[in-house]
């Protein structure tokens, strides 16, 4: 998880492509077998791809937190999507909340992903709108100047990479590239205009709102979370909620079922009518992805 910090927000780096299927799987496991691969000149030939798309899909590694900036696999990264990895073909809903929500909550490489989830909270919306709304925002909460042009181009990914393709386009390959899109956390209305609704999200696994939450738990350190924050956020920081586009009462559910799973973790009080979520100990986060992915982890 890394937040917003004003002098290392960046724009444009994934080279105008966005995250298709099987680059994560392809770019990691490439890796895994050679770790200088994108600077090989074999990678073009490994990959399957032009340098262009090489230097992306190392980008987008690295944007779902899966390589760090030293391009060190993390332990999520071979935790997915090693040969023997949980699920290195994408092949549960699960893996994509959790792409989604490394992409969320990597304020450096994915700034404006990391905008539109977590500061962006219009339920519908065109994209030159919400194109001037983060140029606005990076004018004047960001240290540093963007290219205008390269600003807005954001929007146009994140509508390509989250809004089902049958809305923009009859390109089967484009309908197949697009991994987030199953999620329906974008959809098309009409020309340019768009929804980003909260919903019930029942696809999203309690295994990954635990990794979710305790992940939150461990960046603030923290001994109690108010749910409200959970939901919002603070001053453009994680807003978990927001993130997965849940409802208020949503949330609250999925808190109370995360409670009633992990008793001796979390406990959810009331006092004077105000609730905080609170954390009894401090799991490793990825004990909740064992949990559902092979439903072995105690805690």
């Amino acid at each position: 998880m890394k937040l917003l910090n004003p002098n290392k927000a960046s724009f444009g780096r994934h080279e105008t492509f966005a995250l298709r299927y099987f680059w994560l799987t392809k770019g990691f496991q490439a890796f895994a077998e050679n770790n200088a691969i994108f600077k090989s000149d074999e990678a073009t030939i490994t990959l399957g791809v032009g340098k262009n798309m090489v230097n992306s899909i190392r980008y987008w590694l690295r944007a779902t937190q899966l390589l760090d900036e030293q391009d060190h696999a993390t332990e999520l990264g071979t935790a997915i999507f090693a040969k023997n990895g949980f699920d290195p073909f994408l092949e549960d809903d699960a893996t994509l909340w959790l792409i989604h929500w490394q992409l969320a909550t990597n304020a450096e490489y994915s700034t404006a992903i990391y905008w539109f989830f977590n500061c962006y909270h219009k339920p519908e919306f065109n994209s030159d709108e919400t194109a001037n709304a983060l140029i606005d925002f990076v004018t004047h909460k960001l240290s540093r100047k963007h290219s205008e042009k390269t600003v807005r181009q954001e929007i146009a990914l994140i509508l390509r990479m989250y809004c089902p393709a049958r809305l923009r386009t009859k390109d089967i390959e484009d309908i197949l590239d697009s991994p987030l899109t199953t999620l329906n956390l974008i959809s098309g209305m009409d020309g340019k205009n768009y929804r980003s609704l909260a919903t019930s999200r029942e696809t999203l696994p309690l295994g990954v709102f635990g990794f979710a939450v305790n992940e939150l738990f461990n960046q603030t350190n923290a001994v109690s979370i108010p749910p409200e924050i959970l939901m919002y956020g603070e001053k453009n920081g994680v807003a978990l909620g927001s993130i997965f586009r849940l409802t208020e009462n949503a949330l609250i559910t999925r808190i109370e079922q995360l409670v009633m799973q992990y008793p001796n973790v979390f406990r959810l009080t009331e006092t004077a009518g105000m609730h905080q979520l609170f954390r009894y100990t401090k799991p490793d986060s990825m004990t909740f992805l064992n949990q559902h992915y092979h439903g072995t982890a105690q805690l």
